[in-house]
Parts: structure tokens; C-alpha cells; sequence
């Protein structure tokens, strides 16, 4: 954890918007921060242990294996063909590693020794999310035309023409503006305040079990919510995953239907 227990007037200050920034670990650019090292090693360790896990498939598969296709097959299924329908096969491979990728680096925020998620910096989010948003709009352009498309979302067939006034604007701001937003920032406000908490549990019974007897004595009580907070925050961790893609899916399905 990057928190640090900080002492004012000889009481506790909670963990704040400090914590979620690091110094870098060498140089001074922010491309060498450890949020920054986590998300390339959450992508090599996504791609190493499929690589190895499908490598040697057999007929009983191993843990590795079984597991690996227990994932995949969630993604096709539930995330692509559920959702997306018969042309879901094409966008499989985005969907999955950018479920694997977000579950890992999530699910960093309670590995030991690293514990900090990183998409709780907002830069992580939004990156993913400008993918999702190039992805979805390229799509949908691509199969119906620039103008089609942009005339089915600015112009929602079966309206009468005097709610276009207010209906054109909402929707051209719901397809390029909030969608993007809302995605991103779900994302990031999960895992910050998720880690947030954590840290408050944490760090606060850390500063008890070294102050008065009374506080001693309250100290597990804290570290006991922490520990709930650990296991409750693991399943948002693949929720907002899950979110992620699912969302991803939907938007990707809009753009395609043909009564887009």
C-alpha cells in the first residue's frame, strides 16, 4: 500500500487522493510509475498463462487449461454471442482480453506486496474506454454508412418531429459523450473508492494497536472489516470486469443491428 499512517495534533488522518499518486521508480517520467509497470505485467501474465494453459491441450484437461477455458468460454458466450449475435465471433478476441486484462489489474488491489488496483488512476479506464469508443463507432459506420449511422442516432425513427428539438441533442450526447464517460468512470470510481476503504480499515487499525489501551483493544474490529472489505472488494473486482466488457458488448450490438 502506498498510504502512510500520518499523524496531526497526535490523531489519525485518513488515507486520501495522495495515496493513488506514486513517484516513479526511476527517472522522472510517468510512464515508469508503479501503476504503470502493473498494467504491462497484468497484460504478460494474461498472455503467458493462456499461452502455456493452450499449448498443451488434451482431452482431460489440466487445472490450467480447464480454467482458461472456463474464461474464454464465458467471454464467447455470455459476452459475445449472447449479446452481440451472429457476427460475435469477430469481436471475441477484444471482449476477452479486455475482460482478462481489467480483472487482473483489479484484482492487484488486494495482492500482497502490490495492493493497489490499477484502474483506480483514471488515465487506465479512459484508455480502455477510448478503445471500446473507436471500436463501437468504426463498427457501426463501417456497416451502415456514415450517414445512415449518423442520422439513426441523431433522428430515432417514429418520433414526432417537434421532439427532435429536445431528443436529437440527448442522444448525440448519450453516443459521444456519455457512454464514453460513464464507462470510464464507473470503472476508476470503483476501484478508487474500493481501495479507499481498504486503506481506512487498514490503516486505521494499524494506528490504534499503537496508541491507547482503549484503541488497542478496538484495533481487530477494524482489522476485521478490513479483511470483510478484502473479500467483498475481490467481487467487485470481477464485477466491474464483467461491467466493463458486458457494456463493451452492448454498445458494439447497438452499432451493428440492422435497425440501428
Amino acid at each position: 500500500m502506498n498510504a502512510s499512517i500520518l499523524l496531526a495534533s497526535g490523531g489519525f488522518v485518513s488515507p486520501g487522493s495522495h495515496d493513488f499518486v506514486f513517484k516513479p521508480v526511476f527517472g522522472t517520467s510517468i510512464l515508469f510509475t508503479k501503476p504503470v509497470f502493473q498494467a504491462i505485467l497484468a497484460a504478460i501474465l494474461v498472455a503467458v498463462f493462456f499461452l502455456i494453459s493452450s499449448k498443451k491441450a488434451a482431452v482431460v484437461p489440466s487445472r490450467a487449461q480447464f480454467f482458461g477455458e472456463s474464461v474464454y468460454s464465458f467471454v464467447k458466450k455470455d459476452l459475445g454471442e449472447d449479446i452481440i449475435g451472429h457476427e460475435f465471433m469477430k469481436f471475441v478476441p477484444f471482449l476477452f482480453t479486455l475482460f482478462t486484462f481489467i480483472i487482473v489489474n483489479n484484482i492487484f488491489g488486494i495482492v500482497p506486496f502490490m495492493q493497489f488496483p490499477t484502474m483506480s488512476r483514471f488515465g487506465f479506464p479512459v484508455a480502455l474506454m477510448i478503445f471500446t469508443y473507436v471500436i463501437y463507432h468504426y463498427v457501426g459506420i463501417r456497416k451502415h454508412g456514415l450517414g445512415k449511422y449518423l442520422k439513426d442516432i441523431a433522428f430515432v425513427p417514429g418520433v414526432p418531429k417537434w421532439i427532435y428539438v429536445i431528443l436529437t441533442p440527448l442522444e448525440i450526447a448519450t453516443y459521444f459523450i456519455i457512454r464514453p464517460f460513464t464507462l470510464a468512470i464507473r470503472l476508476f470510481a470503483n476501484m478508487f473508492a474500493g481501495h479507499l476503504l481498504l486503506l481506512v480499515f487498514i490503516m486505521g487499525g494499524d494506528y490504534m494497536l499503537h496508541n491507547s489501551m482503549v484503541l488497542k483493544i478496538m484495533s481487530p474490529l477494524s482489522f476485521g472489516f478490513g479483511i470483510g472489505l478484502t473479500f467483498f472488494e475481490f467481487f467487485i473486482e470481477c464485477l466491474q470486469a464483467y461491467i466493463f466488457t458486458l457494456l463493451t458488448a452492448l454498445y458494439i450490438a447497438g452499432a451493428i443491428a440492422d435497425e440501428h
